[in-house]
């Protein structure tokens, strides 16, 4: 079961990069914020597969890892509904400042960045952002990981 945890775990981050090539979606900061407790969701499941003696601990913090994701998920699907803005200073669209060509050219980015608040769709008609599949999908493996580790309790 923790190997299976693990695949699940690797294919969002993998998933959410992939698609940025396949299907040109850039991603905001907090569609990157999202992607790292997949990571660490992975590396427990990991260890849970080389320590089976402790892969109930590990697959709980698997668990924990990616129910994270997934309120990062749905704190994002608040930013994208502009119920509340983003914290982080990259999700604020560009403003132009400066009086001179030279000054803004010197004020933009290094590499295109994309607001926060405007959603990224996958699917043309579907009304599901990445943000909230990201959602659904976290909560989902954070409960097939807890029941893993549940599997594993003595009575």
């Amino acid at each position: 079961m923790a190997i299976f945890v693990l695949a699940l775990a690797l294919a969002a981050p993998v998933f959410a990069r992939l698609s940025e090539g396949w299907f040109g979606l850039a991603p905001c900061e907090l569609c990157l914020w999202q992607r790292a407790p997949y990571w660490a969701a992975a590396t427990l499941a990991l260890a849970a597969a080389l320590r089976p003696a402790a892969a109930r601990w590990l697959l709980a913090g698997a668990a924990l890892a990616a129910a994270t994701s997934a309120m990062l998920g749905a704190f994002h699907l608040g930013v994208e509904f502009r119920w509340w803005p983003s914290p982080l200073a990259g999700c604020a669209a560009p403003q132009a400042t400066g009086a001179t060509v030279e000054e803004l050219m010197r004020g933009m980015a290094a590499a295109p960045t994309k607001p926060c608040d405007e959603p990224a769709y996958l699917i043309p008609g579907l009304p599901l952002s990445m943000a909230a599949m990201n959602t659904i999908y976290g909560v989902a493996l954070a409960l097939v990981a807890l029941r893993a580790s549940l599997q594993g309790r003595r009575p």
